[in-house]
């Protein structure tokens, strides 16, 4: 249901026959994300169906649309991969046959896309390695390690210039990435097991900082390089990060408190 507060009433409703798991809304798109399909209808003017894709079981919604973009993406049909779609066209029934880039091994746990919807990020439900392709050449741009232990990510988001990533896990850490000039990122050499025995490079953080560590919590970037994070336990956090790695808190408040009220 698409609530006007303007005219203080319900404009659109819409029903599906399966549950919605999320929903997506641009200035001029509508996107509906069920188990199994996504459905995109025009917005907000005589709201029409425009696209429908089938995706593989997707029962957490992982879906993400670029606001200055028309770029989507969604989990693809096979295990581990992502679909890209162009949304640009306006009438139904028109071809917008998305591609699939094969992301993962394992089930994907977070997809995001930059706002431009040049650059797209994703994540197992494995929780170490997070890799950006290219939207249009379909291409690995760099694969960034979160850490050596499993986790569960609870949040990936680039900088508004896409110089950046930032991420956040059950394990506590605030971990940001260098983008567009990866040389500022941490590395270390492990060796890749297996009969070549090749080293293989792998890209750290620039710079990370704590918060409560199995708290769900969501991040972005702020003005300049900064980071915000906000924790299920109402808690808000706020660093400073520069080029070299240096990482400094800037704010922090409290904006829960569970008291007797709430027992």
């Amino acid at each position: 249901m698409i609530w006007d507060d303007t005219a203080k009433k319900v404009v659109m409703d819409v029903s599906f026959n399966q549950p919605v798991v999320s929903i997506k809304l641009k200035y001029d798109r509508l996107i509906v994300v069920l188990r199994n399909q996504i459905h995109v209808f025009s917005f907000p003017n005589n709201p029409t169906l425009l696209h429908s894709f089938d995706t593989r079981d997707n029962p957490k919604g992982l879906c993400d649309v670029s606001p200055f973009g028309q770029v989507i993406a969604f989990p693809g049909r096979k295990c581990g991969s992502v679909q890209i779609a162009d949304l640009e066209t306006t009438q139904p029934g028109q071809s917008t046959s998305p591609i699939t880039i094969s992301a993962h091994q394992g089930e994907l746990a977070y997809i995001t896309v930059n706002q431009q919807g040049t650059l797209l990020a994703t994540a197992s439900k494995k929780g170490t390695l997070i890799r950006v392709f290219d939207t249009t050449t379909k291409k690995l741009v760099v694969e960034l390690r979160r850490g050596a232990d499993p986790a569960t990510l609870y949040c990936i988001t680039f900088s508004h210039d896409s110089s950046f990533l930032c991420a956040s896990s059950d394990k506590g850490t605030i971990h940001i990435f260098a983008v567009k000039d990866t040389s500022l990122n941490r590395r270390s050499t492990f060796k890749k097991m297996g009969f070549l025995g090749t080293y293989v490079e792998s890209q750290w953080g620039l710079a990370s900082f704590t918060v409560a560590a199995e708290c769900a919590c969501i991040c972005a970037f702020g003005p300049g390089h900064s980071v915000i994070a906000v924790c299920v336990d109402g808690t808000f956090h706020k660093y400073v990060f520069t080029t070299d790695g240096n990482c400094n808190r800037e704010a922090y408040d409290v904006y829960l408190d569970i008291g007797d009220d709430f027992e």
